[in-house]
């Protein structure tokens, strides 16, 4: 079985592409930085390597804390404010869709100015707009500014992939990045559970400040961590330019599947993850809203699924995985439906680990393909993940009105057919490519 999860092609950073891969027109001037010797490079047992790998855990916890601060919150809020379940989710859809929206430009700011530089801007400004959301006035301030602040937080992904991209070795990209990955899961785990206890003892407007002050110890620790990039060089801020990149990343069939494949997943995680506080603490269930914070110490799934995504790679191939990380999130899926609590909480545990492992394996696969304009090929596959994740948050909530949880779970096994609709065209898509690349009169066993 060839490593390529969806028929992408496994291109190794810093060495020519294969005939068979498709990446941005050679035309096109914006570029991550130059090649370097392996041995530049950061890997683990390396000086820098361990800083580096605390810096962007802690760049990843603030991000999922910040970004999803009011997921666990909305009942409260729509109680605060007398809104229905689709109308307080917007203060999460606003904040992943205006992050979805302004990733790409602020990508292509982190190519002139640098990857580090970006991301310390983005966690400094997502945690001042943290420090001011608990005191907005109404559900259309809040909105507002959740959308601000997602905006923010636009320029830390994307730039987070590059900067991996470039200073890590190649066969310790996935390790790094399911890294990276997992201190989202963390900072979604710890915000939520911290939130869901804060909310239960002083109300949400108290939550919401702690998350801003768990967000800032977040950002001093990644300011004094990271380390400064060594293989990055400046590009051009020429718009046709950015067009030509982007452009080309478009026009490779391989990317534009890692893209679908990262948002129908997130499509199911946030559609899941803004209901079940809703379906938990109303009848079967009645959960307080502590308790319901406490649900996502299933995070810690995702953690280690996201982490050991480079040795599911390993044994199984990208394929491989993939299959495994869409089975297990379907099953999960399913299970959910149970009116047991113990049954809806290992469904969450499954629906958890497949989507961080699914996660970890098409976002490092991105980067992999990519062999010029890294940042916008991440910056792209950031926005289809977020744009996903708006998405499922508004319409799990709408489905949810119309349908109760089965509704929210028939939207999650729709985005999950669809992935593995994907990866079945890509899997027949890279056969036929090599079968054509064969020799003429090439025995076919």
């Amino acid at each position: 079985m060839p490593p390529a999860s969806t028929g992408a092609s496994t291109v190794v950073l810093g060495a020519s592409a294969p005939s068979s891969a498709v990446a941005a027109p050679p035309t096109a001037p914006v570029r991550s930085g130059p090649v370097r010797s392996e041995p530049d490079r950061l890997a683990p047992g390396r000086p820098g390597h361990r800083r580096m790998s605390f810096a962007l855990l802690a760049a990843g916890i603030a991000t999922f804390a910040l970004l999803y601060s009011t997921q666990a919150l909305l009942p409260g809020v729509s109680a605060s404010f007398g809104a229905t379940a689709g109308r307080a989710s917007w203060t999460v859809s606003a904040a992943t869709g205006a992050l979805a929206l302004c990733v790409l430009p602020l990508s292509a700011l982190s190519e002139r100015f640098g990857r580090r530089e970006m991301m310390t801007a983005s966690l400094t400004v997502a945690v001042l707009v943290g420090l001011l959301v608990p005191f907005a006035p109404s559900l259309g301030w809040l909105i507002a500014l959740r959308a601000v602040q997602g905006a923010a937080l636009a320029g830390l992904p994307a730039s987070a992939m590059a900067y991996l991209a470039e200073e890590v070795r190649p066969k310790a990209l996935v390790a790094a990045i399911g890294l990276f990955v997992a201190g989202n899961s963390i900072g979604g785990m710890s915000g939520r559970i911290l939130t869901g206890w804060v909310a239960q003892l002083w109300g949400w407007r108290a939550a919401l400040g702690a998350v801003g002050l768990l967000a800032a110890a977040c950002a001093v620790v990644f300011h004094f961590m990271i380390p400064k990039a060594r293989h990055f060089t400046p590009g051009s801020l020429d718009p046709r330019a950015l067009a030509r990149t982007v452009t080309g990343h478009l026009a490779d069939p391989l990317l534009r599947r890692l893209y679908a494949i990262g948002a129908l997943f997130m499509t199911v995680f946030g559609a899941v993850y803004t209901v079940i506080g809703y379906r938990l603490v109303e009848a079967p269930f009645g959960l307080p809203q502590g308790i319901v914070g406490s649900v996502f110490l299933v995070y810690l799934v995702g953690t280690v699924s996201s982490a050991a995504a480079g040795r599911l790679v390993a044994r199984l191939g990208r394929r491989g995985a993939l299959y495994l990380a869409v089975s297990t999130t379907a099953a999960g899926l399913l299970l959910s439906l149970a009116d047991r609590l113990a049954a809806v909480l290992l469904g969450l545990v499954l629906i958890t680990a497949g989507f961080f492992a699914g996660h970890a394996v098409a976002s490092s696969s991105v980067s992999r393909t990519a062999t010029t304009g890294r940042a916008q090929a991440s910056a792209l596959y950031q926005s289809a993940y977020y744009l996903g994740s708006s998405a499922g948050g508004t319409l799990g909530a709408v489905a949810f009105h119309a349908g109760g949880w089965a509704g929210t779970v028939a939207l999650g096994l729709l985005a999950v057919l669809g992935v593995v609709s994907i990866t079945l065209y890509g899997t027949r898509a890279a056969r036929a490519e090599r079968l054509r690349a064969r020799p003429v009169g090439a025995v076919h066993n």
